[in-house]
C-alpha cells in the first residue's frame, strides 16, 4: 500500500515561529497515521514579492521553483499561518501566488489542483488566527484544493507552547494532532478509491 504524502510548513519565517510549531504537532498525527510527511520552512525558500514583468523576463525564481515542485510532489498539505489584520500572513500569500504559475506546457494549477489540506493558525490574540483561517480556506478552495472542514486556532500562542514543542493544553494538542491523522485519512481512502 502507497503512504499518502503531505508536505508541511507554515505562513512564517521567524525564528521560533508558533506556527511552524503547530504545523510540526499536525505533521506527527499524519505520520502517526500512516503519512510520509516532509516538514519544510519558508525561511528556506526565499521569493521576491510577485511581479508579473519580473516574471515575465527572469522566469519563476529558483526558491519558488523549487516549493512549487514540492507541492506538486505531494497529495496534500498541512498549514498553519500567522493572522496578520485578519488574514493570513504575506508570506504564505506569496510563496502560494508563486506556486500557481504556469511553466511551458503545464496544467493550469498543476500543484493545487485534486489535493486536499488541513489548516490551522497560531496568534497571540484572543482568537487564536481564526479569521485568518477564512480566507485561507477561500483562496485554497478556489485554486483547487479540498480544505478539511477540521481547522484549529491557537490563542495566546506566546503561553499555549512547552518548552519541549507540545501544547500545554491536551485537548488542543489532541484536536491538532487530529487534524494531521484526518487528512492522512482522507488521502488514504482517495488514493484506494483511485480518485
Amino acid at each position: 500500500m502507497v503512504k499518502p504524502s503531505i508536505l508541511a510548513f507554515s505562513g512564517s519565517a521567524r525564528k521560533d515561529s508558533y506556527n511552524q510549531r503547530l504545523v510540526r504537532i499536525a505533521a506527527q498525527g499524519a505520520e502517526q497515521a500512516g503519512a510520509e510527511v516532509t516538514l519544510v520552512d519558508l525561511a528556506d525558500y526565499p521569493m521576491p514579492i510577485f511581479n508579473q514583468d519580473d516574471e515575465a523576463a527572469y522566469g519563476l525564481p529558483e526558491a519558488a521553483r523549487a516549493f512549487k515542485k514540492l507541492l506538486i510532489a505531494h497529495d496534500g498539505f498541512l498549514i498553519a499561518s500567522p493572522e496578520y489584520n485578519s488574514a493570513f500572513s504575506p508570506l504564505l500569500k506569496n510563496a502560494l501566488d508563486w506556486a500557481s504559475r504556469r511553466e511551458g506546457d503545464e496544467a493550469p494549477l498543476l500543484a493545487y489542483r485534486g489535493k486536499v489540506a488541513g489548516i490551522m493558525a497560531a496568534s497571540p490574540g484572543a482568537l487564536g488566527g481564526l479569521r485568518g483561517l477564512v480566507f485561507l480556506r477561500l483562496m485554497l478552495s478556489n485554486i483547487g484544493v479540498t480544505v478539511l472542514a477540521e481547522q484549529q486556532g491557537i490563542a495566546q500562542a506566546d503561553k499555549a507552547f512547552h518548552p519541549e514543542g507540545y501544547l500545554n493544553d491536551a485537548q488542543l494538542q489532541d484536536a491538532v494532532v487530529k487534524i494531521g491523522g484526518r487528512l492522512a485519512d482522507v488521502l488514504q481512502k482517495l488514493q484506494n478509491s483511485g480518485g
